[in-house]
């Protein structure tokens, strides 16, 4: 009959290579880059080169960040303007799910993304100051700090489709750097410590102009969002 002394020995030494083996086991690698905010605009205020010319500015990027082997698209919407339709910026993306440059997830789809479901136990894309980072994992300026960079270039409706009236939401689809205005969101999901009034990061305000100095003047840079499309 085992004594009491060498079945508790059995028990622990069974418990401490249990112990080892979970200690062994590799760490899940994290998930790729899918998403960021740009760290540098193109530098013609919200002229970017139409969506061709921001899209291969989402590439570039990625690229520089080792990411460049995933089809980037740039977070826009356009109007309809020449004979040509509108583009829903929601609708160029991809499928998700999407990762920050630390491996969290922004949003696990396009319905995500735009608050039409709850995922990962909210309503509302986890797309919020600590997660809206750049290719290289670095924060995007925001309320409280100098100079606050916090609006990024969308066109964009809330629920990421273009908007449909007559007035100018996207500087000309992204050709001009003078006359007009384009449709920002706030990355941080902040104003100003107001309360009230609409605070999102897709869709919060239209810029004061399409000049690079209009932008700034109203808390931005000309920064805009990348979505790994594939």
């Amino acid at each position: 009959m085992m004594t009491r002394t060498f079945l508790a020995g059995v028990l622990l030494l069974g418990a401490t290579g249990a112990f080892a083996q979970q200690a062994a086991a590799p760490a899940a690698p994290p998930p790729p880059l899918g998403f960021f905010v740009t760290s540098t605009g193109v530098g013609k205020g919200a002229d970017l080169g139409g969506l061709a010319g921001a899209d291969a500015h989402c590439q570039k990027l990625a690229a520089s960040a080792g990411a460049g082997n995933r089809s980037w698209r740039a977070y826009l919407s356009t109007q309809a303007s020449g004979g040509q339709p509108a583009v829903n910026a929601r609708d160029r993306i991809g499928k998700g799910p999407w990762a920050n440059a630390k491996g969290a997830i922004v949003a696990n789809s396009v319905a995500h993304l735009h608050g039409d479901t709850v995922e990962l136990g909210q309503l509302g894309s986890n797309l919020h100051r600590t997660t809206a980072l750049t290719e290289k994992g670095n924060p995007i300026k925001g309320v409280g700090e100098t100079p606050n960079e916090h609006d990024v270039i969308t066109g964009s409706r809330p629920d990421g489709t273009a908007y449909a009236d007559a007035a100018d939401h996207t500087c000309r689809n992204y050709t001009s750097s003078g006359e007009g205005s384009v449709r920002v969101g706030h990355s941080d999901r902040t104003n100003r410590g107001a309360t009230g009034g609409n605070v999102s990061w897709n869709s919060t305000h239209d810029s004061r102009g399409c000049s690079q100095e209009n932008l700034v003047s109203t808390g931005g840079a000309g920064y805009f969002y990348c979505f790994a499309a594939d």
